[in-house]
Formats: C-alpha cells, sequence, structure tokens
C-alpha cells in the first residue's frame, strides 16, 4: 500500500497554508502543576469549521489526490471529517456525499449539511457504512476520500504537529487522540521527522481501545461495539494508520470514561476552551499516569470544539 511520509507532510503545509488557519498554541498554568509537566495545547479547536480534520481535507481536496474530483466526493463520517470535507468540496466547487451513522450527534450532522453536502444515513456499523458508500459511488461516479485511511488525508493532517513543533521548538513527548488513527499517524511522521528521538504517545478511551489492542497482537484488532462518550474514536483503526503507527514506534494508553469527562472540563474551567470530548482524552491520559509524564514539555493535539451543548456529561 503507498504509504505517506515526512516529506509528503511538509508538501501538504505549503499546499493548504492559504487555506487553513495557522491555529494558535496555549498553555495553563493551573494544569501544568497539577500534572508536573509543562503542557502545550495545539488549539484546533480553532481550526476552520472547528476541528482538525480540516486539514486532511483541503490537503486532499486541493492536490494531495492524484484522482479526478470533477464528479464529487463521498465519505463516511461520524461529524467531523463529514464537515471539513463538505467545507472543502463546497469551496473546490464539487458535490459532496457524507454517509452518517443514525446515532451521530445531531450538532454534528446540521454542520455537515450546512456546508452543503448530501447526509444519507445507515445503520451504525461498519458494514452498513460500507454498502452504502459503495451504493453512492455507483450513482454518482464520486470519489471515495476515507476519513483515515487515505495518504493525503493522513499527510494533512499531520500538519497541525508540524505547526506545533515549529513554534515551541523541542518537546519530550508528541500526543493526540487515537480514532482510525489518521491524526495519530500524521502526527508521528511529523514528531520523527523533526525529532527522531521524540515520545510520541496516542491516547484512546479503554471502551474503544483498539488501536492499544492491535499494536500489542501486531494485527488490526476491532471492539466489536465501541463504547466511550468521545463519539470522534469509535473508528476502527486503518490498515495504513496501522502500518505508520507499527513502523514509528507509537505508544498507546487508554483512559477511563471519568478520566476523559474530568479532563474535558479541566479545559472547559481552567483554559475557557470549548473542546468536544474526543480532545480530552490526551490531558486524561496524562493526568492518569502522571509519572509518565512529571518534569517532561508534552505537546498535545486539542482536536476539535464541534460539542453538542445539549448534552453536557455533567
Amino acid at each position: 500500500m503507498d504509504l505517506p511520509n515526512f516529506t509528503d507532510v511538509q508538501a501538504a503545509a505549503e499546499r493548504i497554508r492559504p487555506l487553513v488557519k495557522r491555529t494558535p498554541v496555549m498553555t495553563c498554568n493551573h494544569l501544568n502543576e497539577l500534572s508536573g509537566a509543562e503542557l502545550l495545547f495545539k488549539c484546533e479547536n480553532f481550526q476552520t469549521m472547528g476541528a482538525f480534520k480540516f486539514r486532511g481535507a483541503c490537503n486532499a481536496l486541493f492536490g494531495g489526490k492524484a484522482e479526478d474530483l470533477s464528479g464529487g466526493v463521498v465519505t463516511q463520517s461520524s461529524g467531523n471529517h463529514g464537515a471539513a470535507l463538505a467545507l472543502a468540496a463546497r469551496r473546490r466547487g464539487i458535490p459532496a456525499h457524507v454517509v452518517m451513522p443514525e446515532n451521530s450527534v445531531p450538532v454534528k450532522v446540521e454542520a455537515v449539511r450546512g456546508y452543503g453536502a448530501t447526509v444519507h444515513f445507515c445503520a451504525a456499523n461498519q458494514t452498513a457504512r460500507d454498502a452504502m458508500t459503495a451504493q453512492i459511488q455507483a450513482q454518482t461516479g464520486a470519489v471515495l476520500v476515507h476519513p483515515y485511511n487515505d495518504s493525503a488525508i493522513i499527510a494533512g493532517q499531520g500538519t497541525a504537529a508540524l505547526e506545533l513543533l515549529d513554534e515551541v521548538g523541542r518537546l519530550d513527548v508528541l500526543m493526540a487522540p487515537v480514532g482510525g488513527g489518521g491524526l495519530m499517524s500524521g502526527t508521528a511522521l511529523a514528531g520523527r521527522g523533526v525529532d527522531q528521538g521524540m515520545r510520541i504517545v496516542g491516547a484512546e478511551p479503554a471502551g474503544a481501545d483498539d488501536a492499544w489492542r492491535s499494536l500489542r497482537a501486531g494485527v488490526i484488532t476491532p471492539v466489536e461495539k465501541p463504547d466511550t462518550i468521545a463519539d470522534g474514536l469509535r473508528a476502527t483503526l486503518g490498515p495504513r494508520p496501522f502500518v505508520l503507527l507499527t513502523e514509528l514506534g507509537v505508544e498507546i494508553l487508554t483512559v477511563d470514561e471519568a478520566a476523559i469527562v474530568a479532563a474535558m472540563r479541566l479545559i472547559w474551567e481552567r483554559m475557557k476552551l470549548v473542546i468536544e470530548p474526543s480532545s480530552a482524552v490526551p490531558l486524561a491520559a496524562v493526568l492518569s499516569y502522571p509519572e509518565q509524564f512529571a518534569g517532561r514539555r508534552v505537546g498535545i493535539i486539542l482536536t476539535g470544539g464541534n460539542v453538542d451543548l445539549g448534552a453536557l456529561p455533567w
């Protein structure tokens, strides 16, 4: 399979520079004291459409993919990737179709529609998603832009970490949450490209720990029914991310639901940042395993802020 490399991440950064925001890096004295580490948060909740996913979508639709996209694009997404692809497609002037599970967060469904995509609902399982996606491809001729198992998407997502490292300099640890693995593998490419000795850690909910299981087993090991408040992290690790995480020596730490909610609330209260549950998982890992991070300089990707305000966990 074709896999992206560090050069692809650098090329993506140049390609999407006019299209995306260079998001701020923020710190918090209280969280530093609480963790015993220096935490530097790359705030992708301030990205266009509210999540890092816009980076990968722009890279794919504005030159990162070799296919002819004149017939439009199709993807499957629980929300953020669908919204990102919808907006990028609108800017490119092509149609977008997004297959969404019927239990998707309503605010994310409305965002996808608001950016101009056609939403197609299906049952909340991978078989149903794949069948609906294939049906739309056959009917429309749209090109599939997978949310994470796509080299152009992976390279685009890695640009967030590249910006973080460019701004803050050397880090002891670089962290991101793990769902399908597009962000985590792109982050690892950026981290290893800048500093081969950096520790790179993915954080994952214990109720959706397929990346932890897969890296231990040496083969992709899905969780049959992922159960976590972090709806953006319920996807099964993709084949390309699995190979990259393995080759690049990424570690995985898992955290329970109470730790995720507590970390999310801390960021809301102490940093005054609206983030979604998936964004809180790396901080939850830092606070759950303090001995692994004490005295270290730690970079964390805050992935997005598209939270359902009517269903906050407190």
